[in-house]
């Protein structure tokens, strides 16, 4: 071996030792960085899953992720963390996502009118109500419907579904869990970028954090469902989480804007648990001391109770963001008590970290 030669292997050697030693400073490592669990997470964990069982919680994964590092990560059958898993509308925080990249492209506006999107898709009486319908209506799930369009079953174009139905109530001014909305988000990010939601955030997010590209459903228009039909692992839930922790950035670089990730995150109208309204609390014995979806909802994410935020999904899947413990919770599961899912997180899991 020449010095050249043997110069090089040392040089290789090296690198290899400093990505595994180091790897938030290097672009080719996939996985999170890994930490030791502390012991009392450990017996908190270990806490959280028999009492789980306990209570027919069917957690399939959960994943701790304290100061940048991943603490804790148990998936519950052996090989599935490297199977994407359906986040059900945890979907929806990734549409809002590449809503606010658009934004800051210059593409489209908060302020912007539905209408003026979709001209070829108007019932033919316009409302005025529906005039005034705007982008932020639609992520703050205010758009003014009084109850949420019925669309899986039809055979029409989704978007004239959605403009065709009843806005009874002045945009803004009435909360209303609305999955079809999201899915107009979806719609217009395609029309003005002119890709699919999934192609555009696939070189602006999924890429800068080395998730693969992952599968996200259509309509038959062939446009992403936006509010649903994401599929995503487990540890790239915790990414996300952790980038949104950050405001954004990731290994030096703004991904997505400081002001959208808190406009995102903060309480921007008075919200409810989706199915419900607001007027039905009461008979349904939900209050803000004990709901979790009674906090306040953001751009198509969630407050929680403990002053942290979430992407929400059906069945349970969550990324959770706790800005004054500087983690991410992320956990998949397929569980009908979600309230019950949280409150094992809050019992079990906060008091550690």
């Amino acid at each position: 071996m020449n010095k050249k030669t043997f110069l090089c292997a040392v040089v290789a050697i090296l690198t290899l030792v400093a990505c595994k030693n180091n790897p938030r400073q290097v672009a080719e490592v996939i996985d999170l960085p890994r930490a030791e669990t502390p012991d009392n997470v450990a017996k908190a964990m270990d806490s959280f899953f028999e009492q789980a069982a306990t209570d027919s919680l069917d957690i399939h994964s959960v994943m701790i992720v304290k100061d940048g590092d991943v603490i804790f990560s148990r998936w519950q059958s052996e090989g599935v963390d490297s199977i994407p898993h359906v986040l059900h509308s945890v979907s929806k925080t990734f549409t809002a996502t590449a809503v606010g990249l658009a934004i800051a492209d210059g593409k489209m506006a908060l302020t912007d009118k539905i209408i003026d999107y979709f001209p070829d898709k108007l019932p033919a009486e316009v409302s005025d109500n529906l005039k005034a319908m705007t982008v932020r209506d639609l992520l703050t799930m205010s758009c003014g419907h009084d109850e949420e369009p019925s669309w899986r079953d039809t055979e029409q174009d989704w978007v004239s579904v959605f403009l065709a139905h009843p806005v009874k109530h002045k945009p803004g001014t009435f909360y209303l869990y609305n999955s079809l909305g999201t899915y107009v988000l979806s719609a217009i990010v395609q029309q003005v970028t002119g890709e699919k939601v999934v192609d555009y955030l696939n070189t602006r997010l999924f890429e800068p954090l080395h998730i693969d590209k992952p599968r996200w459903e259509e309509s038959p228009q062939g446009i992403n469902t936006g509010g649903w039909g994401l599929y995503l692992k487990t540890e790239d839930l915790a990414k996300m989480g952790q980038l949104l922790l950050q405001k954004g950035e990731w290994n030096g670089k703004q991904i997505i804007p400081a002001d959208w990730v808190s406009e995102m995150s903060k309480k921007q109208v008075e919200s409810i648990n989706p199915g419900t309204r607001i007027e039905q609390a009461a008979e349904r014995g939900l209050t803000v001391e004990t709901s979790d979806w009674m906090q306040g909802y953001g751009y198509q994410m969630w407050r929680c109770r403990p002053g942290c935020f979430r992407a929400d999904g059906a069945r349970g899947q969550y990324i959770i963001v706790v800005p004054d413990k500087n983690a991410v919770i992320a956990i998949t599961s397929n569980v009908e008590d979600l309230q019950a899912e949280l409150n094992l997180v809050w019992n079990k899991i906060l008091p550690v970290l």
